[in-house]
C-alpha cells in the first residue's frame, strides 16, 4: 500500500526494548536493559542545577545553537581534559545522545556497501544503525581484552575485505562483554587507522564507571603517541549512564572537517538538542558534582557486580561461564548446552529476564550467551534474580530444551 523506502520495507526493532514490556509485569526482576541505578541519580544536585539554570529562562525556553550551548560545550572541554583529551570547540558538538551522534556521523561517511568493521559481539543499536544505511558489516573477533587487533590486522593485511570506511568500538567495559582494550591494542590499531585510512568510531559511555583496576587512556587521549592518528577517531560520550539518561545529553568530538558537516546533517533533524537540559547539565558540570557523585555510583556498582558474580557460581557452578569487567554495567555470560532465547520464556515464567546473546551478532551467533546488567536493580534483587534464572536453567533443561553448539563469539 505505501512505498516504503529500502531501509524501512522490513525493518526490525531494538531487541532489547522488545523485552522492555516485561518490567510492568509485577514481581519481574530485570538484567535486561542497560539503565542505570534510578535510586543513584544525584537528585539534589541536579534540582539545584536546574534551579541555577532557569535564572537564565530565555537560555532554557529559546531555541539554541545546533552544536550546542557554549557554556556546556565549554564544561565539555573541560571534562575532557580531565580526562586526558585536548580539544577544541569546533571539534565538539552536543547531540541529544550519544545515538544521534553515531546516526550523524553514518550519514556523512558511509554510504551503501560501505564495509564498516565491528567487534563480535557488538551494541544492538550500532548494528541497526548500520543496516539501516545499507552498510556491509564486517565482524572482527575479541576476547577477554576486547578487540584483538593481531587478528584485525591479519584481516586488513589479506585483502580479504575492501578498505573499511569505519571501525566502531567500545573499547571500555563493551557492551555487551564488559572487556576492555588494553593500552597497547588501543596503539596498534591507531597504527592500523594511519596505514589503511580508516576511522575509528570510539563510543565511550562507560569510561567512568570503573570500580577495579587501573584506568586505560581513551584511544582519543592516545592520538597524542602515534603520528596522524588525530586525524582517524572519531569519539562519542553521553552523560546518560553517569549522571541521568533522561538528560538526553551527549557529544562527539572528530575532526573540524566532519564536525562541520555532522552539523549540517542535525540542522535537519531536531535544528539543536533540548537547551533546558543542556543548560541543566553546564551547570552541574561546573559545580564539581560530577566529581563529587561518581564515587557513589561506582563503589555500589561494585557491590551490585560482585552480587551477582558470586550468586551465579553459587546457583550456577560450572553451568555459566562469564567474563569479570573491572568496570561498566554488564556481565556476558555463557550457560552451556542452552539456547539461551529458550532459556528466556522459562526466566520469564520466573518472573527475570535478561537479553539473549542472538541480539548481539551480525554473523556466526553464540546461541548459548546472554547479557547480564547488573546496574538497575538492587543488591537483595540480584541475588534473587540469579536464584530465578537457577530455577529457569532446571525447568528448561526439564523441558528437554535442545543442546546448541558454539559458532563463535
Amino acid at each position: 500500500m505505501y512505498e516504503f523506502t529500502a531501509p524501512f520495507q522490513d525493518p526490525s526493532g531494538s531487541p532489547i526494548r522488545e523485552l522492555f514490556k516485561y518490567l510492568a509485569e509485577p514481581g519481574m526482576i530485570s538484567f535486561a536493559g542497560g539503565y542505570p541505578a534510578s535510586d543513584l541519580f544525584d537528585v539534589d544536585g541536579l534540582r539545584s542545577a536546574q534551579k541555577r539554570a532557569y535564572r537564565d529562562s530565555n537560555r532554557c525556553l529559546q531555541y539554541g545553537p545546533t552544536d550546542g550551548l557554549p557554556e556546556l560545550k565549554s564544561e565539555l572541554v573541560n571534562l575532557m581534559a580531565r580526562r586526558g583529551v585536548t580539544c577544541g570547540p569546533g571539534e565538539l558538538l552536543v547531540t541529544t545522545g550519544s545515538q544521534q551522534g553515531l546516526d550523524l556521523l553514518l550519514r556523512v561517511l558511509v554510504a551503501p556497501g560501505d564495509v564498516v568493521l565491528t567487534e563480535q559481539p557488538a551494541y544492538p543499536a550500532t548494528l541497526q544503525a548500520l543496516k539501516l544505511q545499507h552498510a556491509r558489516i564486517v565482524t572482527a573477533q575479541v576476547d577477554g581484552h576486547g578487540l584483538d587487533v593481531d587478528n584485525l590486522a591479519a584481516l586488513l593485511e589479506s585483502g580479504a575485505v575492501p578498505r573499511p570506511k569505519l571501525l566502531y568500538t567500545v573499547p571500555t567495559f563493551a557492551n555487551p562483554t564488559g572487556a576492555t582494550i588494553t593500552r597497547e591494542r588501543r596503539i596498534a590499531l591507531l597504527k592500523l587507522a594511519v596505514k589503511y585510512r580508516f576511522v575509528i568510531v570510539e563510543d565511550d559511555p562507560y569510561g567512568d564507571l570503573r570500580f577495579s583496576g587501573d584506568t586505560v587512556p581513551s584511544i582519543l587521549a592516545l592520538t597524542a603517541e602515534v603520528e596522524g592518528s588525530r586525524d582517524w577517531v572519531v569519539h562519542f560520550a553521553s552523560l546518560s549512564k553517569i549522571v541521568a539518561p533522561g538528560l538526553r545529553v551527549g557529544w562527539s568530538i572528530a575532526p573540524a572537517e566532519i564536525t562541520r558537516r555532522c552539523v549540517i546533517a542535525k540542522q535537519t533533524v531536531d535544528l539543536c538538542s533540548a537547551p533546558w537540559t543542556q543548560a541543566i547539565a553546564a551547570e552541574y558540570l561546573a559545580d564539581g558534582a560530577l566529581e563529587r557523585h561518581l564515587p557513589r555510583i561506582t563503589t555500589m556498582y561494585r557491590r551490585k557486580y560482585d552480587a551477582l558474580c558470586n550468586e551465579l557460581r553459587w546457583q550456577l557452578d560450572d553451568a555459566i561461564q562469564f567474563h569479570q569487567p573491572e568496570g561498566g554495567m554488564f556481565v556476558w555470560a555463557r550457560i552451556e548446552g542452552i539456547d539461551s532465547s529458550e532459556l528466556l520464556w522459562h526466566a520469564i515464567e520466573n518472573k527475570v529476564i535478561f537479553v539473549p546473546g542472538k541480539a548481539f551478532f551480525a554473523d556466526k551467533l553464540d546461541a548459548a550467551s546472554l547479557r547480564l546488567s547488573f546496574a538497575a536493580p538492587g543488591v537483595e534483587e540480584i541475588q534473587e534474580g540469579a536464584r530465578r534464572l537457577k530455577r529457569a536453567y532446571e525447568a528448561a533443561l526439564a523441558a528437554g530444551t535442545s543442546s546448541v553448539q558454539s559458532s563463535g563469539s
